[in-house]
């Protein structure tokens, strides 16, 4: 599967959320729609996170593919910008490591110039309300800034896959 497809479970949970959340005045349901998508996009990241990996492994051996799909079924959320380079890319090599630092920031600068918004301080603000939304039952975020967040965050994904490349 593309790791591009496993957005699509939240994007379309996001369409029908869209209208039913704009209409709510109760600012606690707001709040649990907004921890409740939180959890759906850090999950679809998490996932198409997964995918990327295993499908670069498996394009460089078929047993190597294998290990890190068994490797990364225990990825549990750790999927912080710190944790992907750390804990990951790093595992592979120095060129993809730097490759995924060029790509991120080539991607933070045009996000920047165009809505004024920081691609990791987005990304890591979504990680934290579904951590805090999860282990606490509270949203840091407001169901529009989830939103906002996860369509910029995106783009730590799509930075991955550019980087992970032969």
């Amino acid at each position: 599967m593309s790791y591009n497809n496993r957005f699509l479970a939240t994007d379309d949970l996001i369409t029908h959320l869209t209208s039913i959340v704009t209409t709510i005045t109760d600012t606690a349901i707001k709040a649990n729609y907004a921890g409740f998508l939180s959890v759906s996009a850090v999950t679809v990241y998490e996932l198409a996170i997964k995918d990327i990996f295993i499908e670069f492994a498996s394009n460089k051996n078929k047993v190597f593919g294998y290990f890190i799909d068994r490797y990364f079924s225990r990825i549990n959320g750790k999927i912080t910008i710190c944790d992907l380079k750390d804990k990951y890319i790093k595992h592979f090599g120095q060129k993809y490591f730097d490759n995924f630092e060029a790509k991120l920031k080539k991607r933070e600068t045009i996000i920047f110039n165009t809505t004024h918004k920081e691609l990791r301080t987005s990304y890591s603000n979504l990680i934290l309300c579904r951590h805090e939304y999860v282990h606490r039952g509270t949203p840091t975020l407001t169901f529009e800034e989830v939103l906002d967040n996860y369509n910029i965050g995106k783009n730590v994904v799509h930075s991955l896959y550019d980087a992970m490349k032969r």
